[in-house]
């Protein structure tokens, strides 16, 4: 219980790459037992600042491919944590859109080109355009300051938007939705969270459900077990959410069976 028996040191990076190594660099001088992160670049922040304090990454796109553990099963070192899968499912993100935006021919891709997660999803989802016959073009941004600058570089050249979530998005999360609501953009996203903030649909993993399962595993850190020996787990619950208001304003019609699917629609 915090305050009785455990204390917790809050910062936040607000979405800036070059904050991460900052914070991590004094959560080690706090030596603190755990620290907990969530996405690639803060946890490889964490990592590059300390090789004994155990990290738990509560939700990371790509923990194998991003270098953040040895193996799924046997992580080694002193990370562990859980993944969102968030590439495996770029393809499945585009299919939605597609059955909500059926004219599409081409889709603007958004990414933090500064994140290796959200440069893997960019190509997954590059990939899956391409099986669909979709053509793409890329939005690449590196801080807040290059995000309405890249909506001026579409000019209409796009039909709908895909964008890679990670922590500088995050941050900028309802400036994004309304650029692309202003550029009539239907948007997807990998989490729910960008939809309440004014995106059109979402499909991905539930993250306070991954923060919950987190803090199982710093439990058993903390009574002793190794990251090392805890493997990395998956998500076990997905939503597709929708906004109905989001659809209105761009004057998008939902199909019923559409509706039908989804975890939730916003109203």
């Amino acid at each position: 219980m915090e305050g009785r028996n455990l204390a917790i040191e809050y910062r936040w990076g607000e979405g800036r790459n070059d904050s991460f190594a900052d914070i991590a660099a004094e959560f080690v001088r706090l030596n603190v037992n755990v620290i907990v992160t969530y996405s690639a670049a803060p946890v490889l922040a964490a990592k590059q600042a300390t090789s004994h304090i155990p990290i738990v990454f509560a939700a990371a796109p790509d923990p194998l491919g991003s270098g953040l553990v040895a193996s799924l099963a046997h992580p080694g070192g002193n990370i562990t944590g859980l993944s969102t899968q968030s590439a495996d499912l770029t393809g499945k993100r585009v299919e939605l859109l597609r059955e909500v935006v059926p004219t599409i021919g081409r889709l603007a891709i958004m990414a933090n080109i500064g994140n290796p997660g959200a440069v893997r999803e960019m190509g997954e989802v590059q990939a899956a355009s391409r099986v669909l016959r979709i053509e793409f073009v890329n939005l690449e941004i590196r801080q807040a300051e290059d995000i309405a600058p890249a909506f001026e570089t579409l000019n209409g050249r796009a039909d709908a938007l895909y964008v890679c979530a990670e922590p500088l998005v995050n941050a900028n999360r309802g400036r994004i939705n309304a650029l692309a609501r202003g550029a009539r953009l239907p948007t997807i996203y990998g989490f729910r969270e960008y939809v309440e903030a004014g995106g059109l649909m979402s499909y991905g993993a539930n993250v306070p459900d991954l923060f919950r399962r987190a803090a199982e595993l710093v439990d058993k850190i903390l009574r002793g077990a190794k990251p090392a020996d805890i493997p990395v787990e998956q998500p076990t619950k997905f939503d597709l959410v929708i906004s109905l208001k989001t659809a209105k304003s761009l004057e998008l019609t939902i199909p019923e069976s559409f509706l039908v699917r989804a975890d939730e629609v916003i109203e």
